[in-house]
C-alpha cells in the first residue's frame, strides 16, 4: 500500500539555502539535512569533491503533515543532468516491495530508468525513473519493511 506520496524538489549547489528559505516561508520544521559528504556506506566513489558538501537530502515536514524533500543533483554522478524548471520529481513510499516493483513496472512502460531498483542504505529497495510523459518518479519502500 502507498503510505506517503510528496514532492522531491531538486537543485544545482543551492540546497542548503532553498531548505531553510522553504522552511521558513511555508512554517515547517527542518528535520535534518544530510550531505552527500556524510552519507554513511554509501558508494561516494568518483564523487567530485565540490559535490561532498552538497545536500543530498533534506526534510522539511509541514503542520498539516505533508513532506517537501529537498536535493542537490551533483555533477558527473550518473544522475539525470539538473535542469532549471525541471527540477521536481515525485516520490512514492510503499509499505510492501512487490506493490513497490509492480508499480515500478508500469511507471516505466515507455519511460527510461534512472536507477534501477535495489537495496540502499536508506531502503530496503529503491529506484527511479523517468515515466513516458516526462515525469521523474522516486520509488521506494519504507525501512521498516522486512
Amino acid at each position: 500500500m502507498i503510505t506517503k506520496l510528496f514532492p522531491y524538489l531538486n537543485f544545482d549547489g543551492s540546497g542548503h539555502e532553498a531548505a531553510h528559505f522553504y522552511t521558513d516561508v511555508l512554517g515547517g520544521e527542518l528535520v535534518g539535512i544530510m550531505t552527500y559528504g556524510e552519507a554513511q556506506g554509501a558508494d561516494m566513489e568518483g564523487m567530485p569533491e565540490e559535490a561532498k558538501n552538497m545536500v543530498m537530502n533534506a526534510q522539511i515536514d509541514l503542520k498539516n503533515g505533508d513532506t517537501l524533500m529537498i536535493s542537490d543533483v551533483p555533477p558527473g554522478m550518473g544522475m539525470p543532468a539538473f535542469q532549471k524548471g525541471n527540477n521536481m520529481s515525485v516520490t512514492v513510499l510503499f509499505d510492501d516491495i512487490e506493490e513497490a516493483r509492480t508499480v515500478f513496472g508500469k511507471l516505466l512502460e515507455g519511460g527510461t530508468v534512472s536507477m534501477e531498483l535495489q537495496k540502499t542504505f536508506w531502503s530496503p529497495l529503491y529506484g527511479s525513473l523517468v515515466d513516458k510523459f516526462g515525469i521523474e518518479w522516486q520509488v521506494s519502500v519504507e525501512d521498516e519493511v522486512e
